[in-house]
């Protein structure tokens, strides 16, 4: 199993930081606003869930509405200041984040990807199947894994490319070699929506 950089699984089941909220109790005619703000020590035990060097600050805020009868829409604002380790010399890198996160969740989901792009989605809204119990806590989590820099560079750090290769072998760059593997299984497991383009023939990206 993949592990992060410092040693946390980041397949694991066991979120660090959990806020459940049950959409029936929920105001059906107003917005119903939330702030989560985790505590010094939720924010160690989430930098060390998705492998960071530190997570000195942590806010999520916004607010869930009713969208029809049966489904809800959130919109929020992820702010963060996280420390990760220089790809290139493994010293300390400071990040502050900002990030917009929209959400909906349906209770009957299109069963195609071609009936999927005609529910109505504004934007980079992200769409999942609607349950008795969301959990802000895990949504904050996902979106943060996200947002994080892929290749965090120290200022100054030198740039230059390695090359990797066998012989008889196709020479493999440090782009291909993707250091922070448990970073790019974290975004895969949690859905990177970004755009891309695998070429002709290839398949699109989750949504």
């Amino acid at each position: 199993m993949t592990e992060t950089p410092n040693g946390a699984d980041p397949l694991s089941d066991a979120l660090p930081y959990t806020h459940p909220v049950r959409p029936a109790a929920l105001s059906t005619s107003a917005p119903t606003s939330f702030e989560l703000v985790p505590s010094a020590q939720d924010c160690d035990a989430i930098a060390a869930y998705l492998g960071l060097t530190g997570l000195r600050k942590l806010r999520f805020t916004g607010a869930l509405r009713p969208l029809g009868k049966r489904d809800w829409q959130m919109q929020a604002q992820l702010g963060a200041t996280v420390v990760q380790d220089c790809v290139v010399t493994l010293a300390p890198v400071t990040t502050r984040l900002e990030d917009t996160v929209d959400l909906r969740w349906l209770q009957n989901m299109p069963e195609t990807d071609t009936t999927l792009s005609e529910v109505e989605m504004a934007g980079d809204v992200s769409t999942e199947p609607l349950t008795e119990v969301i959990d802000l806590g895990q949504v904050m989590i996902e979106a943060l894994a996200l947002a994080l820099p892929q290749y965090p560079r120290a200022e100054g750090a030198q740039t230059g490319e390695l090359i990797f290769t066998e012989p008889d072998a196709k020479p493999m760059t440090d782009e291909d070699a993707k250091p922070f593997a448990g970073l790019a299984a974290l975004r895969d497991k949690f859905g990177d929506n970004s755009d891309s383009d695998d070429g002709e023939g290839g398949e699109g990206g989750a949504a």
